[in-house]
């Protein structure tokens, strides 16, 4: 028949508590088996460096499409601008008085960067 105490063949019967092993703490395990604890601890360290690489190639990538959308945005906006300023150039010549035409380029000569945005943004990316 099988030994189910744990004491092996040589143990018998009457000594329980010499065949007994009593577990270790961890600091005395990991004290025991040095190599093997450092390389663990390494081996997390690595794992925890590829994990905040990988997070931080995700996060330029969604960086990197922020800015496209972004980019897209602008000049969506710059197109919309030149057409704005187009339109009020229209009704400005079918004025007959001058009084709008005028106006409006004291408007656009008093801010000129936004017409030339948007038309330096627009042949950029072309």
């Amino acid at each position: 028949m099988a030994d189910l105490t744990g004491g092996g063949a040589g143990a018998g019967g009457g000594g329980g508590s010499a065949g007994r092993r009593r577990p270790l703490g961890f600091l005395k395990n990991a004290a025991k088996r040095k190599d093997g604890f450092v390389q663990l601890l390494l081996m997390a360290g690595v794992l925890m460096m590829s994990l905040r690489s990988l997070g931080q190639k995700h996060r330029l990538r969604d960086l990197a499409y922020d800015n496209a959308d972004l980019r897209r945005e602008q000049d969506d906006l710059s197109l919309r601008m030149r057409d704005l300023q187009n339109a009020l150039h229209r009704e400005a010549n079918a004025d007959e008085s001058g009084a709008l035409a005028s106006h409006l380029r004291r408007i656009f000569t008093a801010h000129p960067a936004a017409a030339a945005t948007s038309t330096s943004t627009s042949t950029d990316d072309d």
